[in-house]
């Protein structure tokens, strides 16, 4: 329809605008609007455990029901009035969380296809969260439970289905009892476990699916609602008097917009307006749904993996269903990790921030598989690597044996692996620190492949990143990591191109994997010419220097070359000045005769892999990894990603 067409578009720039915002002061991965599922969840969860708590207190009668709430603000104002009020806050949360939550969904055209089941069991939780939050107004029996109470059943009298009025046979002083409170509160308990089922189904049919939000983000909500506790706190409005009209309350506008209408519309009006919008909320992903076929079939090359999708399955979702692990990260458009070459075939782009897809980069073939809709049957770019599956993916928790400040920002880590247990992995590669919510940090093996007593990383500090803070302020020798690896497709290619001299460009801790990689060269007695080129800013930065140099005095065939961008005058530095590429390019004019192995910061990849390419060398002997400190890049590591 083009109503609806028209509401996206207008929705949609809305969205990316705030989402923009958004990215850049929280960065992609901590972006709130893009995990507003996971965090209505989180929100969820605080309702259960401070309703569990305020139920331990409540008494369910027609005298003690108000009496107990009282007592439980007001006598336990420290515990129990901040339990009230985390409650109220969080339930009044979670409705504005599912509506911004479904309306992005809608304006994002992500409602039909496989998606219309999630929409569907979202509509009926809204209806299920409305239920308990007016259920729960009754249990405080106040004059605002009185309001609600007759103005609801007043609403359910105009439909035939009752023998006789609400109002009457249940809403007055003889009516109330103690039997009729327990009830509502066996339903206040009863509905949100419904809920938890139906968000369970809601979720399942969306691989990975987030379910708790990152911890940061859940710290924030959780303070920001105890300020909200602290300096508001939820109270009653007197009590309820059934014998007495209520004419002055305060009303909970997320819960009761529509209540004023009661006495302003006529019943059938107001029923035909509830019930209509209802129906257009469920019918939305049929009218909503663009004209597809059954589903695609996307098969990858030069690894061969088909996959299929189903109706308005993205590229991303239907590869991670079937096990295909594409490279990702806030699967929203934002962080441009999921960036891969269609080849073949035509795909609905979706919606996204520019920033992370141009107009050149979608007319050379890249899409944002997070985003695009087959169209058609797709051949998409995806390179599986046979020899990693020599080194399987492992989950060990490993312990800090030692910490060693190797530069004021640079600290080496060593960890030490459960007894029995080894990781074996291939120089270059990487492993990822989970944290507790979820989140990971990648780092590159610094050690060999033979030098497996211990994992050594080195962690360069970031200014503000929670991980290497912590590595920096709070770790000590003998804390606990969970650790997964090894990962990554960076390794070093030893037995390939015969002869060739290899060139590795180390760009600040880019120096950890080349460190493993000329380790590996050295213990297996490669004769090939090894040059290493590692750039930093300062003289500091270069903070295992006496070890290549050691290497160049120990084997003929290594040659050391440091590079300062930034060295100071009068201090001394005899060495090489400028980008580390182009004293490269100074030297070796010519590279068509070489490998190189090029790891450090994205900008520092990003221009010396094309003059590197534009001097005569080989694609097929250009080995790259860049890490950033703005989103993780699943596929391409080395330092904290996320600060």
């Amino acid at each position: 329809m083009v109503v609806i067409k028209l509401l996206q578009r207008i929705g949609q720039g809305l969205f990316l605008r705030v989402e923009k915002g958004f990215n850049a002061v929280f960065g992609a991965e901590m972006n709130p609007m893009y995990q507003l599922g996971a965090i209505t969840f989180y929100m969820f969860w605080i309702v259960m455990g401070s309703g569990f708590y305020i139920y331990a207190f409540y008494r369910t009668g027609i005298n003690e029901a108000f009496t107990s709430v009282e007592n439980i603000t007001h006598e336990q104002w420290y515990l129990g009035g901040i339990m009230r009020s985390l409650h109220r806050y969080a339930s009044d949360a979670m409705v504005i969380l599912v509506l911004v939550h479904m309306a992005r969904n809608f304006t994002m055209d992500r409602l039909s296809g496989f998606r219309a089941f999630s929409w569907i069991t979202g509509i009926v939780l809204l209806l299920l969260l409305f239920i308990s939050g007016i259920n729960g107004y009754w249990l405080v029996w106040d004059r605002l439970a009185q309001f609600v109470a007759v103005a609801s059943s007043e609403f359910l009298d105009w439909l035939p289905i009752f023998a006789s009025p609400l109002v009457r046979n249940f809403l007055t002083p003889d009516s109330v009892n103690d039997r009729f409170f327990s009830m509502l509160a066996f339903a206040h308990i009863g509905i949100p476990l419904v809920m938890l089922i139906f968000i369970m189904v809601h979720t399942q049919r969306v691989s990975g699916a987030k379910t708790f939000p990152s911890t940061r983000l859940a710290y924030g909500f959780g303070l920001t609602l105890l300020v909200l506790a602290l300096v508001k706190p939820a109270l009653s409005q007197g009590q309820a008097d059934l014998g007495a009209a209520t004419t002055q309350i305060q009303l909970d506008w997320f819960y009761m917009a529509a209540y004023p209408l009661i006495y302003t519309w006529p019943p059938g009006q107001l029923w035909g307006l509830g019930g209509g919008f209802m129906a257009i909320l469920l019918l939305l992903p049929l009218l909503a749904r663009a004209k597809r076929s059954a589903g695609f079939q996307i098969e990858t090359a030069p690894t061969i993996r088909k996959i299929s999708a189903k109706p308005g399955e993205t590229v991303l979702e239907a590869a991670l269903r079937q096990d295909v692990r594409l490279p990702h990260a806030c699967r929203d458009g934002a962080c441009g990790n999921c960036k891969g070459t269609i080849l073949h075939g035509t795909v609905d782009f979706g919606v996204y921030q520019e920033s992370a897809l141009t107009e050149r980069e979608k007319e050379a073939g890249k899409a944002l598989f997070c985003c695009a809709v087959p169209l058609s049957d797709l051949e998409i770019e995806y390179y599986e690597d046979e020899k990693l599956k020599q080194v399987p993916v492992k989950l060990l928790k490993c312990q800090v044996h030692k910490m060693v400040r190797a530069a004021p920002e640079v600290m080496v880590l060593h960890l030490k692996l459960p007894q029995d247990s080894k990781m074996p992995f291939f120089a270059g590669q990487y492993i990822d620190i989970l944290l507790e919510d979820g989140a990971r940090r990648s780092f590159s093996f610094a050690n060999a492949p033979h030098d497996d007593g211990f994992i050594q990383l080195h962690i360069r500090h970031i200014s503000g990143g929670r991980f290497t803070t912590h590595v920096f302020t709070h770790m000590k020798e003998g804390d606990e990591l969970n650790i997964e690896g090894p990962l990554g497709s960076f390794y070093l290619r030893d037995d390939d191109e015969g002869d060739k001299p290899m060139i590795f460009v180390a760009g600040a801790t880019g120096f950890a994997p080349v460190k493993s990689m000329l380790e590996h060269a050295f213990i297996t007695g490669s004769r090939r010419h090894l040059l290493l080129y590692w750039g930093a800013r300062k003289r500091e930065d270069l903070y295992m220097a006496d070890l290549p140099e050691r290497w160049q005095r120990e084997h003929e065939n290594f040659t050391f070359v440091p590079v300062l961008s930034e060295a100071e005058p009068g201090g001394g530095w005899q060495g090489r000045t400028g980008m580390v590429h182009e004293a490269i390019l100074q030297d070796h004019p010519d590279l068509s005769g070489f490998q190189i192995y090029a790891c450090g910061s994205l900008l520092m990849v990003q221009a010396a892999r094309p003059s590197f390419l534009a001097h005569g060398l080989p694609e097929s002997a250009c080995f790259s990894d860049a890490f950033t400190l703005s989103s993780p890049k699943a596929a391409q590591p080395v330092a904290e990603v996320q600060p």
